[in-house]
Order: structure tokens, then C-alpha cells, then sequence
């Protein structure tokens, strides 16, 4: 600035000196000078004064205005540069996220259980969109019901509880739109109602992301993820869950009809219990195990009396609605044995009681039988009863082989045959 000016006082400076000469010798000399000439050249040094103040001003003006701009292109460039990089941690956070894809893909495919595709999922999602905070959800459908049934549950807070097992209000939109949500803080969200949420569960959420699963136009489940804050997810976070839940829709689909093949190939059709092959196989683990540990292990065989009357009265379907009815029933009367049932093949079937010695088995037996005597059971329209033989062996009273248990406990149902059927009998 003291460059640009210098030049100004060059200017003018010897105009004043030449003033100030003229002054003096008419006071001291007693010159006459012209006051014409006098005021016009007084005029005119003002003028010029003026004109190079003017100019002074109009170049600092400049000056202002071109560092102005030059610091209005430099913030311009910071924000552009700052921008950048938070583009730049963004796009590595992307690329992480969706090179993990090939790691889900992977691990998906290492196991056909539908417990393994539900731990993928949930652990894949907690960790590179919640970052390990917050809480995931996993819902299973029941399309029997047509309800949610939690299956799996993900918090960094140990001590919370998830009292809404079949979903809240907002699983319940999601299942019923079969699209993704989002609620970024629920106080500003008017489609739900806050006071609702309150009452239905006590654990606070502000913030969440949901997306279905969704196979060949059929709603397998849901993946979820919540936060106690608001603002904890965005659009990415729910077009990344959306991607994950597509591709571990698949999975799921696939390891829910694996489960179902493996429980109809060891499960009978009709009565839902267990196949003879299987109950075989599980018996003689249990022996072993009983003979480790010296405990009682019991065996019940059962046989439904008279069975093909029903069948020739009634017909097959109705003898089906009869071994139903008791397969039903042994499931009803031995629930706290925790027993191993199974249809043994026709109308006989075979129960295996651990921890039971063959007395206490025998009582067990006996009130089965009553039970099921007592059953009422509608033909046809037609109020029917049914009878049972039992016959009852036990380990290591009878036997400490798993094959002759099965023969002395079949030996004894003929028994209970042969002295007039619908009783309980042991060898």
C-alpha cells in the first residue's frame, strides 16, 4: 500500500511548495499577485487533490475487493477439498462395506442350517452398518399364523429386553407392506404413533432401519436395526441392509426347505412323530449314554386295539384321525418325561422314557392307558372311544441291549393282547 501511494505525493508535492513560495514573498516582499490567479491555482491544486484522492480510493477499493475475492476462491477451494476427502471416506467406507458382500456370500454358503444364515446375516449387518452398537432383530415368519416370531437378537446393551416377540408396530408395517422402512428420529415421524410405541415396549428407540426377506414373491422374514439415538442411519445404510437381505433371502429360503426335507425324512407324515429309522438310531445313543452314566432307561410299545374295525366302520381316513388323535395324546400325557415318540409302524407306536425305571415306567403306562380310554374321539359324527395295549421293558432290569429292549417290550404288548388287550403288561 506505502508503493502505491508514493507516487501521489510526487505529484502534488511540488505544487504545494510553489504555493507556499508565492504566499511567502507576498507577505515578506510585498509582491502583488492576481487574486484571480491565486484562487484559480488554490482551485486547482484542491481539484487535483481531489481527483488523486479519488484515484487513491478507487484503488484500495480494488485492492479490498480483489483480496475479497482471492479469500472467497480459497474458501471456495477449502470447501471443495473439504468435500473431497469426506467423499473420499465415504467411498472407502462403500468399497469396505461391499467387498464384505463376497465374505456373506461366503459364509452363507458354508452351512444349509437356517441357525447359521440367521447368525450371517445379523452379525454382517450389526457390524458394518451399526458399527456394533445398537440392537439387530431377526424375525422368522409363521405364514401358518401369519405372525413374526423373533429368533434372534443382537445388543450392545446386555441388560435390555425385547418384550415384543411377534414384532411392534413397526415390523407390523413392514409385513404388511413387504417394503423397507427407515425413521430417522420417530419424535418427527407422523406416520406412527409415539405414545404407542411407548406403551407397547419399555425400551426407548428413536432411530431404525428395517428391510424384508423376500424369495420368489413370499415374505420369509425381517432384518432389523434400532438405536436409542436419532439420526443413526441413512439412505446408504438401507439400501446396503436391502442388498444383504436380498441375497440372504436365498439362503434362508434354502435352508428352510433343507430343514424341512431333513424333518419330514425323520418325522411321519401323518402323526408328526418321529420315524422308526430315526428313533432306532437315537436309541442306541441313549443306551450307551445310560449305561455310561448308570441310569434306568424305559421302553413303552404301543398298540391301538381293534384298529382295523375302525378302518372298515369308519373308513381310512377316519383311522387316520384316530392314530392322530393318540399320537397327539402321547405327546399331551408324557410332555413332562420329555419322552422320544415315535410311530413304530400301523397303529403301534414306540416311546422311549429316560430316567425312568421299569416300575415307575409301569405307572406311567397304566395312566396313559386311562387317558386315552377316556378320550372322546368324533367319527363321523359319531362320539367313539379307543383302547391300547401297553407293553413295557426297561434297562438294566430286562435287558442292556438296545435291540432286545425293543423285543421284550414288544413281547409284553402281546402279552397285554393276548390276557384281553387295553392293559399294561411287562415281561
Amino acid at each position: 500500500m506505502r508503493q502505491k501511494n508514493s507516487p501521489k505525493k510526487f505529484i502534488f508535492l511540488p505544487l504545494i511548495i510553489l504555493a507556499c513560495f508565492l504566499i511567502f514573498n507576498a507577505v515578506f516582499f510585498h509582491e502583488k499577485i492576481s487574486l484571480v490567479v491565486f484562487l484559480a491555482f488554490i482551485l486547482a491544486n484542491i481539484l487535483i487533490t481531489s481527483y488523486l484522492f479519488k484515484l487513491s480510493s478507487d484503488r484500495k477499493l480494488l485492492s479490498l475487493l480483489k483480496i475479497e475475492h482471492a479469500t472467497e476462491q480459497v474458501n471456495i477451494h477449502n470447501v471443495e477439498i473439504q468435500n473431497s476427502r469426506e467423499l473420499g471416506v465415504a467411498l472407502r467406507f462403500k468399497i469396505t462395506r461391499y467387498n464384505n458382500l463376497k465374505k456373506i456370500i461366503e459364509d452363507l454358503n458354508l452351512s444349509l442350517k437356517t441357525e447359521a444364515v440367521i447368525q450371517v446375516l445379523s452379525s454382517a449387518v450389526y457390524s458394518l452398518i451399526s458399527d456394533g452398537k445398537g440392537t439387530v432383530l431377526f424375525y422368522l415368519v409363521d405364514n401358518h399364523y401369519q405372525k413374526l416370531n423373533l429368533v434372534h437378537t443382537l445388543k450392545d446393551d446386555s441388560d435390555l429386553v425385547v418384550l415384543t416377540k411377534e414384532g411392534d408396530i413397526f415390523d407390523q408395517w413392514v409385513l404388511r407392506h413387504s417394503n423397507q422402512l427407515i425413521i430417522e428420529n420417530l419424535k418427527n415421524d407422523f406416520r406412527f404413533d409415539l405414545e404407542s410405541v411407548r406403551l407397547a415396549d419399555v425400551r426407548p428407540v428413536l432411530s431404525l432401519i428395517s428391510s424384508p426377506l423376500i424369495s420368489r414373491n413370499s415374505l420369509l422374514g425381517l432384518l432389523r436395526l434400532e438405536s436409542q439415538k436419532s439420526g443413526s442411519f441413512n439412505q446408504d445404510d438401507l439400501r446396503f441392509l436391502a442388498l444383504v437381505t436380498d441375497l440372504g433371502a436365498v439362503a434362508l429360503e434354502n435352508s428352510l426347505l433343507f430343514q424341512k426335507k431333513q424333518e419330514l425324512a425323520i418325522h411321519d407324515d401323518l402323526t408328526s412323530l418321529y420315524t422308526k429309522h430315526y428313533f432306532i438310531s437315537r436309541l442306541k445313543d441313549e443306551v450307551k449314554r445310560c449305561q455310561r452314566l448308570d441310569h434306568y432307561l424305559s421302553l413303552m410299545m404301543i398298540d391301538i386295539d381293534f384298529f382295523k374295525r375302525y378302518n372298515d366302520k369308519f373308513g381310512h381316513i377316519a383311522g387316520d384321525i384316530v392314530l392322530k388323535k393318540v399320537g397327539s395324546l402321547l405327546k399331551d400325557a408324557l410332555r413332562e418325561y420329555n419322552p422320544l415318540l415315535c410311530r413304530f409302524g400301523g397303529e403301534e407306536f414306540l416311546v422311549m422314557l429316560s430316567g425312568l425305571n421299569k416300575q415307575k415306567a409301569l405307572v406311567v403306562a397304566e395312566d396313559l392307558r386311562r387317558r386315552i380310554e377316556n378320550e372322546i374321539i368324533v367319527l363321523r359324527r359319531h362320539d367313539t372311544k379307543v383302547t391300547v395295549s401297553i407293553g413295557v421293558a426297561s434297562l438294566p432290569l430286562d435287558t442292556k441291549d438296545e435291540d432286545e429292549l425293543v423285543q421284550k417290550a414288544d413281547k409284553a404288548m402281546y402279552k397285554a393282547k393276548e390276557k384281553g388287550r387295553n392293559q399294561v403288561c411287562s415281561i
